[in-house]
């Protein structure tokens, strides 16, 4: 089935060449984007991740380029026209097209695309097994919680975690601590049995998936602490985990080669993935 995407105003096909050279998006990487599932035709946590997007666009000067109802609105009739139940919904926005120049003119209306794919979670057996991350130095700028399109750092680090036979990138900040994956929040439980992850700050962007887990694990009863941690404290930790909107909950159970305790995914990774999974609707390979 050919895929439809909507382009400042019109839906064409995927292929179409519809972005104009001088958008601000392209040459500056003036733009903020959003990734959202859907599970039976249904859009899972749209206001929250809508509410991350008006932050950014916010944090970049750049109007919403709809009203919210209209955006809501466009997005289902986007997923109706790729006739898809499961799948992963992209919406950018960048500042506009102008004449290129650094600074931007006044009354400039931003450009915006979406686009609809197969969801691709992760499989059953990176669920049961587990995946292994690898550890980069973090290159990226000082404003994370922005969500820009200007990415190459994590497409980079990404890169080479995949060469390396990896899942993710864990980034690592000058004093040792992991702030995120490149396209994920880092996670771990801790030998007493604490769940820890990053707090929330310029150094990562606050991930939806994060916020509902933290709801999830204060709900089950799981002590919860958002502090920074080491990347020798995750090697030592009880589990590890990474989470994203399409990653999940995704057990880590190598970090640069190192199993984490026994190597095998823990029991709180196990009953957070299934509790988010079944919030979700989704199957969860994780239950024993």
């Amino acid at each position: 089935m050919a895929r439809i995407a909507y382009v400042d105003g019109r839906f064409l096909p995927i292929s179409a060449r519809a972005v104009a050279i001088e958008d601000r998006g392209l040459q500056f990487a003036h733009g903020v984007y959003e990734v959202i599932k859907a599970v039976g035709g249904r859009l899972l946590d749209l206001d929250r991740h809508l509410d991350r997007l008006d932050r950014s666009l916010a944090a970049i000067a750049c109007p919403p380029p709809m009203a919210r109802p209209a955006l809501v609105l466009l997005l289902e009739e986007l997923l109706r026209r790729n006739r898809l139940a499961d799948a992963t919904v992209y919406l950018q926005v960048s500042r506009g097209v102008a004449p290129r120049n650094h600074a931007w003119p006044e009354g400039l209306r931003p450009s915006f695309v979406a686009t609809v794919r197969p969801a691709r979670f992760p499989s059953p057996s990176e669920q049961r097994e587990g995946v292994r991350v690898v550890t980069f130095p973090d290159e990226r700028w000082a404003r994370c919680d922005i969500k820009s399109i200007a990415l190459l750092p994590n497409v980079l680090a990404k890169q080479k975690a995949v060469a390396a036979g990896c899942r993710e990138a864990w980034l690592v900040d000058r004093d040792g601590l992991v702030t995120e994956g490149a396209s994920s929040n880092a996670w771990i439980v801790d030998r007493e049995g604490v769940l820890v992850t990053r707090p929330l700050g310029p150094a990562i962007l606050g991930g939806v998936t994060r916020d509902v887990l933290l709801e999830l694990a204060r709900g089950a009863g799981i002590p919860v602490a958002e502090r920074p941690f080491t990347v020798a404290e995750a090697v030592a930790a009880r589990e590890a985990f990474l989470t994203s909107t399409t990653s999940l909950v995704l057990p880590v159970t190598r970090i640069d080669g190192a199993p984490v305790a026994n190597g095998r995914p823990g029991t709180i990774t196990r009953k957070l993935a299934a509790l988010y999974a079944a919030r979700c609707g989704l199957a969860s390979a994780t239950e024993e």
